[in-house]
């Protein structure tokens, strides 16, 4: 982490990653179904309008990470909120926070049940999916990775179709199972004292021959299962088929 150049002005991509959020805990407290449709619509219009300054004020003649913010969290664990992005990232920031204002006007009138839940559910999916893009920290990269399953599973299992229980279950046993994987291979890199995705370190570090396939195995079942990829991919016909739009949108 020391190679990072950390962000001293307004913490912009915190913003965005938090505002869908603090915006989702709003409607907790106010049931109206006009008010959760009209709300979510204003914070993932905010959210897309703050990945835009996000883009503008990308410098794309420099290859370092920028926007990074890092605040210590668990210390005995040497577990930090460290954030920031890359060329890539930041385009893929900006159309997860293009696409979630359609998911909302996709949902209008097409959601007529428990409107402030599935509204929830979706602003709390927009954090984990900027946040995924942003997150340079192993464990805050794995939160907000599994973040995304829960939201995921309820869209399917609450408002999806005919099959949904199906369709939902057999979305979380699978992505379930990729993420054991994940959790596992993330501890053993804690272990060796490596804590970031993009540390330089991990580019020498000693690890044996049986140990890196162990681990490129452990990650590559994950991120197929998650993605995904064939054969692994069995869930998604159903998931897809059964989510309501906005949760197809997501899944695509």
């Amino acid at each position: 982490m020391d190679q990072l150049v950390y962000n001293q002005g307004f913490p912009l991509l915190s913003v965005l990653i938090f505002l869908p959020l603090v915006g989702s805990f709003v409607l907790f407290f106010i049931h109206n179904s006009s008010f959760a449709r009209y709300w979510a619509l204003t914070i993932t219009s905010i959210t897309a309008l703050l990945s835009l300054a996000l883009l503008f004020g990308f410098d794309r003649g420099t290859a370092e990470f920028q926007f990074v913010e890092f605040h210590p969290w668990i210390s005995s664990l040497n577990i930090a909120y460290v954030v920031g992005i890359d060329g890539i990232s930041v385009l893929l920031i900006l159309l997860t926070t293009l696409i979630m204002p359609f998911c909302v006007l996709a949902s209008w009138t097409y959601i007529s049940t428990r409107v402030p839940a599935f509204m929830i559910c979706l602003l709390i999916m927009e954090t984990a999916m900027i946040g995924v893009f942003a997150a340079l920290d192993f464990v805050l990269f794995y939160i907000l990775w599994e973040a995304m399953l829960i939201p995921m599973y309820l869209l399917i299992g609450i408002w999806g179709g005919p099959r949904k229980i199906y369709a939902s279950i057999k979305f979380f046993l699978y992505t379930l199972a990729g993420s054991i994987l994940l959790l596992v291979a993330i501890i053993w890199l804690y272990k060796t004292n490596n804590y970031s995705f993009f540390s330089p370190d991990m580019m020498w570090k000693g690890y044996s021959f049986n140990a890196q396939i162990l681990l490129f195995i452990a990650f590559f079942l994950a991120f197929a299962i998650k993605v995904p990829m064939f054969p692994f991919h069995t869930w998604l016909p159903a998931a897809h088929v059964e989510a309501p739009t906005a949760g197809s949108v997501i899944l695509a």
